[in-house]
């Protein structure tokens, strides 16, 4: 019981902002890899594990993300029946030591914040417990405590943290394959220095942060003060905006604090740690597609359609990633290098990048089924008791299909009900709106035509969810 009195000092904050780009093309912008529900049992997303997880330590929790992924956040979390915590939405992402700096203003100096990223997944609770009651020491005491993991291979992907006990020596950089087998070895010969993954969680007094912070890094300190001076708008008691970020340098903790204070102490976390950052990580934690394999071994396959049938002739150690608009086909040990592939996309077709063909909205969700020069075709799901925002369009007219569920439209000044296999007709630049008044959710098929069917032609009038310059 005392050890639960303990951890009621702390305050969680959880990194969830990223972009997964290292999971393309499971992962997209409006839909990363920390929201995904892709582990066997199909129930909970990394995002909803590190809540879940942590909700037994702590009842008090900040999430950091930006404004595309909020009603993603706040939708699982009400999933997990849980009270709805504190948001800073980032207008630009700027990296963990401005997002912790935010984190470390909105919360009283004397605070304990452990912060953690969303999209790790932890097992052995006993373990992980024991390791966060003892960063709650080092933290009362005023340190800075990082967390280490103890290395299960030469991996190239993480930082090292070189450590003689709870005292960190030094942090190494990603290093190459040479250099992590040797951390390895000299690991295996019980020196009295360790080297441990950097795990990318942290504990420590918010004033203590920022005292380190204000003398390491005070070109970061200053900046961030300044946009939180001048710049933080409350959307609501629980939501809050922070914009006006270009100014603010774009470095991590680890450069800003971690490798100039001498406050700095290291925990060697003894549970299981995995930070999915690769699908190479990810195979070892979900279960392979069945494939029909001829002269094939040793592959994983994924694929987001369950009917449909892969087969492989003479393929071996190879990963396959089929959705419904990208095919990735990587040899096992090489897929860090996806990074390239989205670099190259960036420039050749961004838009893989940011969306699926299935795209989530606060009031449900919508997937492009053809989008063709001069119209496209939508399947929009409306959820109980939400409805999209009063909108117009100046380049295109839709024609709305209901196939499940009744929906209530307004159209200028008229409000009328559409019933399944009932249609109706939004011309050019009429006001109009979707409700769904009822208690099943309303399926129904949109054909858009015109010069022009892109999102961005939208002018919201009103809106529910308090979204700016965004599409529907």
């Amino acid at each position: 019981m005392e050890d639960m009195k303990n951890f009621m000092f702390i305050k969680t904050l959880i990194l969830a902002g990223g972009n997964g780009t290292r999971l393309w093309p499971l992962s997209r912008r409006l839909m990363p890899k920390q929201f995904l529900q892709l582990f066997n049992d199909k129930s909970r997303s990394l995002f909803q594990k590190t809540i879940e997880r942590n909700s037994v330590f702590c009842n008090d929790f900040m999430i950091l993300t930006n404004e595309d992924q909020y009603f993603l956040a706040l939708d699982q979390i009400d999933e997990l029946g849980l009270p709805r915590p504190k948001f800073l939405l980032e207008e630009l992402g700027r990296n963990t030591a401005p997002a912790i700096t935010f984190a470390s203003f909105f919360s009283d100096e004397h605070d304990i914040l452990f912060v953690t990223p969303s999209d790790h997944l932890i097992k052995n609770m006993k373990a992980y417990s024991e390791a966060i009651q003892e960063a709650l020491f080092w933290a009362k005491k005023d340190y800075i405590v990082t967390f280490g993991i103890e290395p299960k291979e030469p991996h190239i992907g993480y930082g090292y943290i070189e450590c003689k006990g709870n005292d960190v020596q030094k942090f190494h950089e990603k290093p190459d394959l040479k250099t992590a087998q040797s951390y390895l070895i000299h690991n295996a010969n019980e020196c009295f220095t360790r080297y441990l993954w950097n795990s990318g969680m942290f504990m420590f007094r918010a004033g203590v942060y920022l005292e380190e912070l204000q003398k390491h890094a005070p070109e970061i300190y200053k900046a961030c003060k300044e946009v939180y001076d001048k710049h933080i708008k409350f959307i609501d008691d629980r939501q809050v905006r922070i914009t006006k970020m270009q100014n603010i340098p774009n470095i991590s903790i680890d450069y800003a604090v971690m490798e100039k204070s001498d406050k700095i102490k290291v925990v060697p976390g003894k549970f299981e740690w995995n930070d999915v950052g690769s699908f190479d990580s990810l195979v070892d934690e979900i279960d392979s597609k069945e494939a029909l394999e001829i002269e094939s071994r040793h592959n994983f396959y994924y694929s987001d359609n369950a009917n449909k049938l892969i087969a492989t002739i003479g393929l071996e150690d190879y990963i396959v990633i089929d959705t419904k608009d990208a095919l990735l086909i990587a040899k096992k040990g090489h897929s860090q290098k996806v990074r390239e592939v989205v670099a190259q996309l960036k420039d050749t077709n961004p838009e893989l990048l940011t969306t699926h063909s299935i795209v989530h909205r606060p009031w449900g969700t919508y997937e492009i089924l053809i989008d063709d020069k001069g119209y496209k075709i939508k399947r929009i799901v409306v959820k109980p008791g939400k409805r999209l925002s009063l909108q117009r369009h100046f380049h295109r007219n839709e024609h709305w299909i209901v196939v499940s569920g009744t929906a209530e439209v307004q159209v200028g000044n008229r409000t009328y009900f559409v019933c399944p296999n009932e249609s109706t007709y939004i011309k050019m630049g009429e006001i109009h709106r979707l409700s769904n008044p009822g208690k099943i959710p309303v399926i129904l098929i949109e054909a858009q035509v015109g010069e022009y069917t892109g999102e961005d032609d939208i002018v919201r009038i009103e809106d529910d969810y308090k979204r700016v310059e965004e599409s529907s």
